[in-house]
């Protein structure tokens, strides 16, 4: 009895995991469409040769002009057929025009006539290979009768068709790692790879660390905690193209308003252009420094506008925490920052480690920020500012798919990594 028991739950879950699997299926497949197929086919392009203008495929472009009483004979007409390959790069292979010609046109000369040829009153141009930018013409003269108006009307709506062969560099097996050498022995790579990982880095640190300590503010009970939470949410759910030219006004070395404040209060002699000077010269105790300037404001504006993000999650974490612990800390003696670095901070490593993964991966593929401040000059062109240069503004899109195949294995391996060496504390 029991055995048929056990056998019918075995069964039954199996027709559950089966039915399961086909409600899950729609949802699966969606997720495959629209991550693994953009994904696969950004790998596929990194090995090509791929430039913009190979999106459109080669083709022939074929015109038909009719000229009737050529040469003041008023017995002939010309069919001028007007052809040209609209690939600049790749050959057009077994070319073939076709026209049918009205019965009752007589057929008097054909040019070139190595390539074509009447059948059936049908001509046929066979013109094996068009080579790229190459264009040519064919001329077809016929001879009028009775009913050659009508019979030209019927010529007009006949369309000549084209056959043609050609090499599309998107659907070939030619790959080549072209691009991927392209990238690595460009003289600005190591430059680049500096830059995204110092934005990236304190980018993060910093969005963490300010939305730490805002948290650690904001946890405590006071009249008008309710606003200053939501005002604090202002830089993350403001539109970021209306916050960055807001930036990039009050920083403006010419009428920005933090310019005239600092050289009013003398601390500096002329206005500084932020976003568009590499280095500034800070000195140190007597020594002269290069300071990234336009970089760090960068930085200074991903801090600002994505501390919001780390501040909801550590004051949600805080919050679920009992307050009687902190009671019972202050009752045996525990200053204020003994309270944080025992009680609340390794409470909240484990958000904060997940957010530190979530804020590199997002802020290391951080495009419009960047661009919008400084557009990837003054020192603070990024991998993913790289890619946008390579793939459209010289319009090479393989080369920046393999900068964007560079960075999804680099943050696929910091995220196995990170996972790895933190999994016991954080997931």
């Amino acid at each position: 009895m029991t055995d048929n028991i056990n056998k019918n739950k075995s069964t039954l879950l199996k027709k559950e995991k089966r039915l399961a699997l086909i409600l899950l299926l729609p949802t699966i497949l969606i997720v495959l469409s629209v991550v693994i197929f953009p994904l696969l086919a950004n790998f596929w392009i990194s090995f090509k040769p791929v430039t913009l203008g190979d999106l459109r495929p080669p083709k022939l472009i074929l015109n038909e002009r009719i000229k009737a009483n050529i040469s003041g004979n008023s017995q002939l007409i010309e069919v001028h057929y007007r052809y040209r390959n609209s690939s600049i790069k790749y050959d057009l292979k077994n070319v073939i025009i076709k026209d049918k010609i009205p019965s009752s046109f007589k057929i008097k000369n054909i040019q070139p006539s190595r390539f074509c040829k009447i059948v059936l009153k049908e001509l046929i141009c066979d013109l094996n290979k068009v080579s790229s930018k190459s264009s040519g013409k064919i001329i077809l003269t016929l001879q009028k009768n009775d009913q050659w108006q009508k019979n030209l009307d019927n010529l007009k709506k006949t369309k000549p068709l084209v056959s043609f062969t050609s090499k599309n560099v998107l659907t070939s097996f030619d790959f080549s790692t072209e691009n991927f050498k392209k990238v690595f022995s460009a003289a600005e790579f190591f430059e680049v790879l500096k830059v995204s990982f110092y934005y990236t880095i304190f980018g993060t640190a910093g969005a963490l660390l300010v939305g730490l300590f805002a948290a650690q503010i904001l946890q405590k009970s006071f009249m008008g905690r309710s606003l200053v939470r939501g005002l604090l949410l202002f830089p993350y759910v403001s539109p970021v193209i209306a916050v960055a030219f807001a930036w990039v006004i009050l920083f403006d070395p010419f009428s920005g308003i933090i310019n005239s404040m600092l050289v009013q209060m003398n601390v500096i002699e002329k206005p500084i252009n932020f976003f568009g000077q590499k280095y500034a010269d800070v000195i140190i105790f007597g020594y002269v420094f290069k300071f990234p300037l336009a970089l760090s404001m960068v930085i200074t504006f991903e801090i600002w506008r994505y501390f919001p993000l780390s501040f909801l999650f550590i004051l949600a974490r805080m919050q679920s925490f009992p307050e009687e612990v902190y009671d019972a800390a202050k009752i045996d003696g525990a200053s204020p920052f003994q309270q944080f670095y025992y009680i609340s901070l390794p409470f909240l490593i484990g958000i904060m480690s997940i957010l530190f993964l979530l804020r590199f991966i997002w802020t290391f593929n951080k495009f419009d920020d960047i661009f919008l401040l400084t557009g990837g000059n003054a020192g603070t062109r990024t991998f993913t500012v790289n890619v946008y240069e390579q793939a459209f503004a010289i319009s090479n899109l393989g080369a920046g798919a393999a900068v964007a195949v560079v960075i999804f294995i680099f943050l696929l391996s910091f995220s196995l990594l990170f996972m790895k060496y933190s999994k016991r504390e954080t997931f």
